[in-house]
């Protein structure tokens, strides 16, 4: 039985409940079957606004050890006790904006969540205990980025991290601060030099790697369990497995989880030179940074393999919406 999400969208009406249920009474699910199957449900729609922008996402695989020490100390932490995540519509107004996510403060009240630099310096201890310890800051950046990591431990055991929460404030993009001052060129960045240049630049407080990630002021939480090292693909915010090449994250308030998409653009998805990619996908996810009818990150899969060639999808493209037949436009 599918999970609640993970992080609530906008919902589903009857007509894509209906096509979801007739689905799930499928017996023969050959590609010809499939084929009818949509070519029955849904209809296929040119969204106008302007092209679309693809990037790429990955859950890392790094190492770790539930016990702090001289090799593991960079914390990921678990969702503080009286973190409040808001209802979309009814954001708590923060110094710079609407945050949709507060703490709940001993009186009852409301208060906004401490951003990054703040949490790191120790705003929230006594609220939230590190679930794992790893190597360095960026690899725990990264993973915040990316929503879901998987961790081995010093005794073989895999521990699965699956977003728990997050602290409300804005995301903001240090790779494209990287270009904009001119640290690296547009055409060169990737999630590989992007940790070698915090990792270069230094990652204790006040360090100019350190001081990058801080500028990204939100933070994301998450939650731990062990897992085996054939475990499907990790839990997307719609509360289901994410499945590489077929997962896409979208903007949760733009579209409901579950709805087909066309994806049609050129990327570099088996080799360094862009080459077509032609495929349907459905939207099982969300993310901060995705925001707009027409953004779109695309689930890769697991490891280091899979961040690379994520790492290197920032292209514009085609996206069509399959919509229930008895939708309008």
């Amino acid at each position: 039985m599918q999970a609640a999400p993970l992080r609530a969208g906008l919902p589903p009406n009857a007509a894509l409940i209906a096509a979801a249920e007739a689905a799930m009474r499928l017996d023969n699910v050959s590609s010809d079957a499939a084929r009818a199957f949509f070519t029955t449900h849904f209809r296929p729609h040119r969204i106008a606004a302007g092209p679309a922008f693809f990037t790429g996402y990955f859950e890392p695989i790094v190492v770790g050890s539930r016990v702090r020490s001289a090799a593991f100390d960079a914390p990921i932490l678990a969702r503080p006790i009286d973190l409040v995540t808001l209802p979309a519509g009814q954001p708590l107004s923060g110094p710079e904006g609407p945050l949709q996510s507060a703490l709940r403060v001993p009186d009852g009240n409301l208060v906004p969540c401490p951003d990054r630099a703040a949490i790191e310096a120790g705003a929230l201890d006594g609220r939230t205990t590190p679930i794992v310890w790893l190597r360095d800051p960026v690899e725990v950046f990264i993973i915040q980025v990316q929503g879901s990591a998987r961790v081995q431990l010093p005794d073989g055991r895999m521990l699965r991290l699956s977003y728990s929460g997050r602290n409300g404030w804005p995301y903001t993009s240090i790779g494209r601060i990287l270009i904009e001052d001119a640290h690296i060129p547009a055409a060169e960045m990737s999630l590989a030099r992007l940790k070698e240049w915090i990792r270069q630049n230094g990652q204790k407080i006040g360090q100019p790697g350190r001081a990058l990630m801080q500028r990204n002021r939100s933070y994301v939480f998450f939650q731990a369990e062990e897992m085996s090292g054939d475990a499907p693909g990790p839990i997307g915010a719609q509360g289901v497995n994410l499945t590489p090449w077929r997962s896409i994250a979208v903007d949760r308030a733009t579209w409901p989880y579950g709805l087909p998409f066309w994806i049609d653009a050129d990327l570099p998805w088996h080799e360094p030179t862009p080459t077509s990619f032609r495929r349907l996908m459905i939207a099982q996810d969300t993310g901060s940074a995705i925001v707009g009818p027409k953004r779109v990150d695309l689930y890769v899969g697991s490891g280091d393999e899979a961040g690379r060639i994520a790492g290197g999808f920032r292209h514009n493209g085609e996206m069509i919406v399959l919509l229930p037949v008895e939708d309008s436009p």
